[in-house]
């Protein structure tokens, strides 16, 4: 698809320059013509009427098309918008799951001391971002740290997803779930990889970790609800599932290589505009408008100079040969865009 895609991108560039080319070669024939044959000008006046009638056609084939493709986009982004409510909720669901977990007792009681009290205001993404330097607490954090278990991280992990901003550092007293969320901490989840740490520390390395992270501290009916919510989130992929450690491993999975990089997909879908190939013929409709229609009607009203009514036909006939040569493929690149 990306080559098909990249012959049509070069076949049109290719057009494009030829039929500039020729609107160049056009504008200086016919002033030649009309400094050799000053008669030829009014020839060319004669035609100003079948010029704007072409360019008024071509215009409004071009602005009905643009038309149609809106349409058709919206009724896209109506169905995108459904998808994207359900991801929604589908992370509103799982930031719950990771609510409970967060606030639960499963914890080392000094794991919670030693980061809301002695780090109060860390975040995840400064400790993974100490390189650039921006965060002396991050840096002190690292290297009090050393020689401990990395549960802490996790903790801090679990907490960056309970963010709504990327710069936040301290939670809410309720915690927000939003109708829509912020690309940017989006782009921060996915590119930390958060919700890999449940997997490393429930599945890869959970042997290291058992004592340290007590499941069985968590409420019966936390754990039943935690189990609820992720079958809301995917009824088929935590199908028969039951809150253990292969549970938290594969929601951490889940979280991180599906639920997250989709949503962020969505999200970006939905900010996008028109695509680039109805914005280039937009440009189009508009300069045939303009040179087209306008510039020889204003020619013949207020009697502009000659050049002027000579680049307006040399660039009318110039465009016509784009149109026509590059019109199967610029359809085809709309579509595919």
């Amino acid at each position: 698809m990306r080559k098909k895609l990249f012959s049509i991108n070069y076949f049109i560039l290719i057009t494009l320059v030829l039929s500039s080319i020729l609107c160049i070669f056009l504008i200086f024939f016919l002033d030649q013509k009309i400094t050799n044959s000053p008669a030829f000008i009014e020839i060319l006046q004669e035609q100003i009427s079948l010029f704007i009638a072409i360019s008024g056609f071509t215009s409004i084939l071009l602005l009905g098309y643009i038309v149609f493709s809106i349409f058709g986009i919206n009724r896209m982004l109506s169905s995108g918008d459904n998808h994207l409510n359900i991801l929604i909720e589908k992370m509103n669901a799982a930031r719950k799951i990771i609510e409970i977990i967060y606030k639960s007792k499963l914890w080392l009681p000094e794991v919670k001391t030693f980061i809301d009290d002695e780090f109060e205001g860390l975040s995840f993404f400064q400790v993974k971002e100490f390189y650039k330097g921006k965060s002396k607490l991050a840096i002190d954090y690292l290297e009090e740290k050393k020689g401990q278990d990395d549960t802490d991280t996790l903790y801090l992990e679990l907490k960056s997803l309970l963010y709504t901003e990327p710069k936040q550092k301290n939670l809410p007293n309720t915690i927000i779930y939003p109708l829509q969320y912020n690309t940017a901490i989006l782009k921060k989840w996915l590119e930390h990889k958060v919700g890999s740490g449940l997997w490393y520390h429930f599945g890869y390395r959970f042997g290291d970790f058992k004592n340290a992270l007590n499941l069985d501290a968590l409420h019966e009916r936390h754990q039943d609800k935690i189990i609820a919510l992720a079958n809301s989130i995917d009824p088929i992929g935590f199908e028969d599932s039951s809150f253990n450690d292969v549970f938290l491993s594969k929601f951490g999975e889940y979280l991180n290589k599906d639920l997250i990089p989709k949503l962020f997909e969505a999200q970006c879908d939905k900010k996008n505009g028109l695509s680039s190939s109805l914005q280039n013929l937009y440009i189009l409709f508009a300069a045939m408008v303009v040179i087209g229609v306008l510039l020889p009607l204003l020619s013949t009203l207020f009697d502009l100079p000659t050049i002027i009514l000579i680049a307006s036909f040399s660039f009318v006939i110039s465009a016509l040969v784009f149109i026509v040569f590059t019109g199967l493929s610029f359809l085809s690149k709309s579509v595919n865009s």
